[in-house]
């Protein structure tokens, strides 16, 4: 099956007919369906698919009784994203192992072909959940206490679909991991040939910003008597995006919580959550601080309180040199370009595995979004690209 066959089902799955936008979260009805369509793709090839106690899955091309080269990516998405975040590195991985096979290649190694589960973090708040967990960053027992925003448990979503909690843990497959290569559609307009190699991850994290305040009446309560947690929430928005600008960092509060959430009332809560990344370590620490005592001083200004707590922070994640320049010289000179995105390879980097990525060129520096876009002849590129690795790295 050629990769324009494999996307065109892939992308048929999930999709909204309004938005043009996908809602896969992790252990919902339409990721399922996406990962019973990648155990279709595997059993057609006769790849032997191995999973976790979470969900994880290889499917392994050679028998794996050692360890291989593992490329892939992940099939859930953001709320109303785009199609290539994350299906684009699966559909790619399996047309080049079939781009592969139809050489007469015969690899010395296995090849597998990653599905990772919950990279977005969409239902569950955590990002790179599944890759997490696996490689034991990320403790069983706090991953299985985490909540959607309806209050269903990890643990409960897991036997809803089928899956006894009690095998979560580390993963096995990452002992059989002897490098991964992933492929992605390059989030930003910073690549300008179809196909790039990426040399590392800015350190990035999320928090979560309380602000407390008084109920009270939106009609008869003065302007001066008020206890706004929205306004101080509002400046703390303000101050996020100028620290950012100042820094050459990224900033945004994209989810809010209020209480109680009506229109004739002002608020007595307001929880917000601030996505923050940064070129270094020490910009992302001056970044929060600076956010985080502009919010201080206005709260109490407004008679308000901030609390803040980090949900998920990830340390900057630098690309083993040997393996990248590899790539490159196998790519003849691809570009090499950072990303501000965290990926399921960031963790399996940190986690001591050889980890490289490639990116394929997004015209438009959209992503997260409908319309989120890459050209044909660019994902074309990538699938020749991310095969001639494999070669390389599999003889």
């Amino acid at each position: 099956m050629s990769f324009e066959d494999l996307w065109r089902d892939q992308s048929a799955i999930g999709r909204d007919a309004e938005t043009g936008g996908y809602t896969r979260g992790g252990w919902t009805p339409s990721e399922r369906e996406a990962t019973d369509w990648f155990l279709d793709q595997c059993a057609s090839r006769d790849l032997a698919v191995e999973s976790d106690g979470l969900g994880n899955l290889i499917a392994w091309w050679g028998a794996p009784d050692r360890p291989g080269v593992v490329t892939g990516s992940h099939l859930d998405s953001v709320i109303d994203g785009g199609a290539f975040d994350g299906p684009l590195g699966v559909v790619s991985a399996l047309a080049a192992v079939d781009l592969l096979r139809a050489e007469g290649f015969a690899p010395s190694v296995p090849i597998g072909v990653g599905v990772f589960v919950e990279e977005e973090g969409s239902r569950f708040g955590m990002p790179c959940l599944g890759s997490r967990v696996a490689a034991g960053v990320l403790p069983a027992e706090k991953a299985l206490a985490l909540t959607d925003r309806q209050g269903v448990s990890l643990a409960r979503a897991l036997e809803a679909a089928g899956t006894d909690p009690a095998g979560v843990g580390p993963s096995p497959l990452l002992e059989r991991m002897g490098t991964f290569v992933e492929l992605h559609v390059e989030q930003g307009r910073g690549l300008t040939a179809p196909v790039g190699v990426a040399s590392s991850i800015w350190p990035h994290g999320r928090y979560r910003f309380t602000f407390e305040g008084e109920a009270n009446h939106a009609g008869t309560t003065l302007m001066e008597d008020r206890h706004d947690p929205m306004l101080t929430y509002a400046m703390t928005a303000l101050a996020a995006n100028k620290q950012a600008r100042l820094a050459g960092a990224r900033a945004t509060f994209g989810r809010l919580s209020i209480e109680p959430n009506g229109t004739n009332a002002v608020p007595s809560r307001v929880i917000a959550w601030l996505d923050a990344r940064a070129a270094d370590t020490a910009t992302l620490e001056s970044l929060l601080a600076a956010i985080t005592r502009q919010a201080v001083e206005r709260a109490e200004r407004d008679g308000t309180t901030v609390a803040v707590v980090p949900e998920s922070v990830s340390p900057i994640v630098d690309f083993p040199a040997g393996l990248r320049d590899r790539l490159v010289g196998v790519l003849d000179g691809a570009p090499v370009l950072p990303t501000g995105a965290g990926h399921d390879a960031g963790v399996f980097s940190a986690a001591g595995i050889p980890t490289a990525m490639l990116f394929v060129r997004n015209p438009t520096g959209i992503s997260h979004s409908p319309a989120e876009f890459a050209e044909e002849d660019d994902c074309l590129a990538g699938v020749e690209a991310l095969a001639a690795v494999l070669k390389d790295l599999a003889q």
